[in-house]
């Protein structure tokens, strides 16, 4: 390998690193909401039904979009996409900070959705384009902790942003970070045609299967990925997933705010709970490496989120805080490998080459529904019993859905195995 050569990959790496963090902005959109739902609640009178909606309303544009954007990323260019994604996250930000009303707030909530996707969806895609085969697995199991890494950050500053300077300076933070994130991936990444890996690392089978994409007619490439099974596997599979994580960390503020703690100890344990999830998403990568199943991963991950709800929210734990505690701390942890399983089975199981940005938005449209019917489900069934002792057999039930579907990606990884 030359000089050059090696100059050219270590400036991709930069390249690619910088679209895992402005991953990582993105989700600070999405993680900024749960540590103000409590200053929320006292200044707009939020009810639980509306800080549930709230905590997912973001994700009614991966609801209804995600496998539009995936199949027109590559069309419309992923990284003029991913900028497009981060000035409307900034834009919906600073509105969000104006907003006087319940509905308002909401109405620019979505918005934030749509920027959320523009950013996240193409991301996988560009990895794939600016690095060489060796280094995308890896890289993949980075991007698949964007989402705790920007969540953790928000639950920890967030409790001690707040009190002292409100929850609309908050916003504004982000709008602010949002628009510098898209300056600095306009300077560092390269156009999208030169967002290419030099020819020495490339893939050859990688390069002709992306330049064949082009050629494919978008109808041929849609009924190619709804009509095959892998994808909509991986999708059912992140929705599980999804929407009972961002149900439990979500309203762990308000659950701990409740139980009497608040300030420095309620943001470090709210988001050490996050941040250990990025610990399961990285190991994914090292143990599908070393050859673990990714039905195996799946099955641990989901059989422990099962596991660690029933410690952290039974009423047979109540008298023991910090028993709980580790329940959502295993919950987080090993939850954490089923993402990060899911996006490398994502590019395994899309029908074809051509077909991995179309699989990966139909992944997310998934977790999006996952994500949009968790958290009022769960405070729904909070109203209901009067309490949240009965959060674990809601996320119970999506972890034995996950297991099932674990099972299912083993039988179609074995049916693919055999058709090669």
């Amino acid at each position: 390998m030359s000089q050059t050569d090696v100059t050219g990959s270590h400036k991709s790496q930069a390249a690619a690193l910088i679209v895992i963090f402005s991953g990582v902005v993105a989700a600070l959109q999405i993680g900024k909401l749960p540590p103000a739902l409590p200053a929320l609640s006292q200044s707009l009178n939020l009810s639980l039904m509306q800080s549930g909606f709230l905590l997912s309303l973001v994700q009614l544009a991966g609801m209804s979009l995600a496998l539009v954007v995936g199949l027109s990323a590559d069309g419309l260019g992923l990284r003029r996409s991913m900028l497009t994604g981060l000035v409307v996250l900034g834009v919906a930000s600073a509105m969000g900070a104006l907003a006087e009303s319940v509905t308002a707030l909401m109405a620019w909530r979505a918005v934030e959705g749509f920027g959320f996707l523009w950013v996240t969806l193409p991301a996988p895609g560009l990895i794939r384009k600016l690095v060489n085969a060796q280094q995308v697995r890896k890289l993949l199991g980075y991007w698949g902790a964007y989402m705790p890494a920007g969540t953790a950050l928000t639950l920890l500053v967030g409790p001690l942003w707040l009190p002292a300077l409100g929850w609309q300076t908050w916003w504004c933070l982000f709008a602010v970070l949002s628009w510098a994130m898209a300056l600095v991936l306009w300077r560092v990444v390269p156009p999208d045609a030169e967002a290419t890996v030099p020819e020495t690392l490339a893939s050859p089978a990688l390069a002709l299967a992306s330049s064949g994409a082009l050629r494919v007619a978008w109808p041929q490439r849609l009924r190619e990925t709804l009509t095959a099974p892998g994808p909509w596997l991986v999708a059912l599979c992140f929705a599980m997933y999804s929407g009972q994580w961002l149900a439990v960390v979500g309203f762990l503020p308000s659950i701990y705010t409740q139980a009497g703690l608040s300030g420095a100890t309620l943001g470090v344990l709210t988001a050490f709970a996050a941040a250990v999830n990025m610990g399961g998403n990285m190991a994914s990568g090292r143990l599908l490496q070393r050859g673990l199943h990714p039905s195996l991963l799946l099955g641990m991950g989901f059989m422990a989120m099962a596991l660690g709800s029933f410690v952290a929210f039974s009423e047979w734990t109540v008298s023991a805080p910090w028993l709980r505690y580790l329940g959502v701390l295993l919950f987080s942890s090993f939850g954490g490998l089923v993402p990060g399983t899911l996006f490398s089975l994502s590019v395994r199981l899309a029908p074809h080459e051509r077909n991995v940005s179309t699989t990966v938005g139909w992944m997310q449209q998934g977790s999006a529904a996952g994500q949009f019917a968790g958290p009022p489900a769960v405070a729904w069934l909070a109203s209901l019993v009067g309490g949240w002792q009965w959060t674990w057999m809601a996320t119970g039930l999506c972890c034995v859905g996950g297991c099932l579907l674990s099972v299912l990606i083993a039988q179609a990884l074995n049916v693919q195995k055999e058709s090669v």
